[in-house]
């Protein structure tokens, strides 16, 4: 026998199952797959059980924003150009499901390409090797020529370049997220870091247009941030570093203004990982002036085209 003294299990205070509350039920289950299944029976097929439950209770809050005119803003990174989304998402913007739509410098550069060439991604391995990473000609003077024209006649970068993609005659300009949101009045807001894109190593780039534009953007994108308050939608779909930034000043801008009243709201961050500013900024943070906040993890490819089937899904369903 040992020398030291056991915990004596018999000592112990049990309880009956019954008077034991339980986080997990069997109503709560998934029910499973099914031949032939809408969507809408799919989404209430998944678990009522932690993140299960989140797409749906995101799209309603979208509707329900919408319906009480209340903004829905979204925030992008350049992933979610080149993993093939701005159809989906220009969807949601002509439905008026999406009141604005914030994106770092990269997106434009790949937006842009699609819109001009039907085409974008280079590979940097290859680029690097042969010295040709980031120096397409025709990329860099239309960007920096619409930043420079854009911003001299009062414009911010989003709607100099989505101006310039329309009156250029881009031939793929339907799958452009700057085009569209310019042709449907939605404002679209660049955010630069100087050093950042391939379009800031050409000999045509202006620091002050690029300065002047993106700090115009911010100014732009805090004035319809002001329409979260009171049941608005602000979602960060695949920006770890800017544009939560960007999202914070903004959101310390509207609070130094209205402390009292710029509060509730959804904060959703949508990501393949799960970044320290992304979720601080938009998650916590937002919980943290009396709004609500959500994460979920997973393929942007995957991931943002059930939210928006689900938006539309929800959308249906209210108007019967």
């Amino acid at each position: 026998m040992s020398r030291y003294p056991e915990f004596d299990l018999q000592q112990i205070a049990t309880q009956p199952f019954a008077e034991r509350a339980s986080k997990v039920r069997i109503e709560d289950f998934a029910r499973p797959a099914g031949p032939g299944r809408s969507f809408a029976e799919f989404l209430r097929s998944l678990p009522n059980i932690l993140a299960g439950p989140e797409i749906a209770s995101i799209a309603n809050a979208v509707v329900d924003a919408r319906a009480r005119n209340r903004a829905v803003v979204v925030s992008l990174g350049g992933h979610v150009v080149k993993t093939g989304l701005a159809p989906v998402l220009i969807d949601l913007m002509e439905r008026g499901l999406v009141t604005c739509v914030a994106v770092n410098g990269a997106l434009a550069i790949h937006d842009s390409e699609i819109a001009l060439f039907g085409a974008t991604s280079e590979d940097v391995v290859s680029g690097l090797q042969t010295g040709t990473f980031g120096m397409a000609a025709e990329t860099a003077a239309f960007y920096n020529d619409a930043v420079t024209e854009g911003v001299a006649a009062g414009l911010g970068i989003g709607e100099s370049i989505g101006k310039a993609l329309v009156e250029s005659g881009a031939p793929h300009a339907a799958y452009s997220l700057l085009a569209s949101a310019h042709r449907l009045g939605v404002p679209v807001t660049v955010h630069v870091a100087i050093g950042t894109d391939i379009v800031h190593m050409h000999p045509q780039a202006s620091g002050a247009a690029l300065g002047e534009g993106s700090l115009r953007d911010f100014r732009i994108l805090t004035q319809q941030m002001a329409g979260l308050a009171g049941g608005g939608v602000l979602m960060n779909l695949g920006s770890a570093v800017v544009l939560p930034e960007v999202l914070l000043k903004a959101i310390a801008l509207l609070r130094n203004r209205d402390p009292e009243g710029f509060t509730d709201f959804l904060g959703v961050n949508f990501d393949f990982i799960q970044q320290y500013r992304s979720n601080q900024q938009v998650v916590t943070r937002v919980r943290s002036i009396g709004g609500r906040g959500v994460a979920l993890t997973g393929h942007h490819e995957i991931m943002i085209p059930l939210l928006a089937q689900a938006i539309v899904e929800a959308r249906s369903e209210t108007r019967g």
